[in-house]
């Protein structure tokens, strides 16, 4: 989550003595929280952000799974205030050194949760599998199983991104249904061909249009490309969009570094054969308008297993909680009303889209009504 001052967010002391003075002292963790993870600046802010703050350990470990064990890392407050938060990342090559995710869990740790970071290795790979719902429900036994880490057998599980469509997978699955307190999905898709035929067209479930994000059609690419080139440019090929998308992360930090990677990238495209430099090339100029109605054909069998969309598989028994930015080009917030609405009838469920934030980042102007609604959201999650 990025730094937002006080002004931009358009929340003023009056907005505070309102949520708590109005809605009840109840809305503080909820207020502490976005007021924490949305770096506001001032002396009033600042000082509800410290509001039952306290320090914690992180330290790394390995989970086991039934597809062996995976890295994690287990953020551990001295004094702990609510349930610990099983939370899982994005499509990143970071895992869990990805500094959104970083941010999220010591933000929840500052407030008294314990967090563990499981870290799936396809995500690192940007691979679409079944094999990550398996993980994310096997880490979350794991945790539920401690006693030292779930004294009462239940856990949150919390999502970013496509992280969080299968973080919900995992909560209705039978062995976890019932040690499962909670569930965010932040960012996160309801059905999986859905979102990527919307990335490959720009076209919405409801018939309107909206420009997708290059980096949804990129991942496409990748998953599909032994689909599309002989199978000795496969590799290759893949090596390339790896380079392209670690580059495009760098932007974030070094933008030195980053050209200096997009440049590899495209070193790397003259040393492909055809047709795998084409597609590259399609890569490296981000022209989705060429790659999506290549790719558009393959989405449908490619993601066609109901374990990766959770409004295919069953739904979790505990609350789910979708949180989406409104104008989210890499995975539209139309996803989590959908889901909204498939999950209703057998579940309580809370969503939110909100101006405030991108694709799962909180980064975004808006005025005090929107950041009250932000308030009200975390508050009914955190006390759960």
């Amino acid at each position: 989550m990025r730094r937002a001052t006080w002004r931009n967010l358009g929340l003023g002391l009056a907005v505070v003595l309102v949520g708590v003075v109005l809605l009840g002292l109840h809305w503080l963790p909820g207020l502490s929280f976005v007021v924490r993870a949305a770096g506001m600046e001032g002396s009033v802010p600042e000082v509800v952000a410290r509001w039952r703050n306290g320090p914690y350990d992180v330290s790394d470990l390995r989970v086991p799974t039934r597809h062996g064990e995976v890295r994690a890392r287990l953020y551990r407050p001295h004094e702990v205030r609510g349930r610990t938060v099983v939370l899982t990342s994005g499509v990143h090559a970071e895992g869990i050194d990805e500094p959104r995710l970083v941010k999220l869990a010591k933000d929840l740790a500052t407030g008294g949760q314990t967090v563990l970071t499981p870290e799936p290795p396809d995500l690192l790979r940007y691979e679409f599998t079944p094999r990550l719902p398996d993980v994310i429900e096997d880490a979350a036994l794991w945790t539920a199983s401690r006693e030292d880490l779930a004294p009462g057998g239940k856990v949150d599980l919390f999502g970013i991104s496509f992280s969080g469509g299968l973080s919900i997978v995992a909560a209705g699955r039978p062995a976890l249904r019932d040690k499962v307190a909670a569930t965010l999905s932040f960012g996160g898709h309801g059905d999986l061909p859905r979102v990527l035929a919307f990335l490959c067209s720009g076209v919405l479930p409801d018939g309107s249009r909206l420009a997708p994000h290059d980096y949804g059609v990129v991942i496409i690419l990748l998953n599909v490309a032994d689909r599309l080139v002989p199978p000795e440019q496969v590799e290759p090929l893949r090596e390339g969009i790896r380079t392209f998308l670690r580059a495009s992360h760098q932007t974030q930090k070094d933008g030195k570094l980053a050209e200096e990677t997009f440049a590899h990238a495209r070193v790397l495209q003259t040393r492909m054969p055809e047709p795998a430099s084409k597609l590259m090339g399609y890569v490296n100029t981000r022209d989705v308008a060429a790659l999506g109605p290549l790719l558009l054909p393959l989405v449908q069998g490619f993601a066609a297993d109901p374990s990766m969309s959770p409004d295919r598989s069953p739904a979790p028994a505990a609350p789910v909680y979708l949180l989406h930015g409104a104008g989210d080009t890499v995975i539209p917030a139309m996803e989590s009303v959908l889901l909204a609405e498939a999950l209703r009838p057998y579940t309580e469920v809370h969503q939110l889209s909100t101006p405030l934030i991108s694709h799962a980042e909180v980064d975004k102007k808006a005025g005090a009504a929107d950041v009250v609604r932000m308030v009200g959201f975390w508050s009914g999650l955190l006390a759960e």
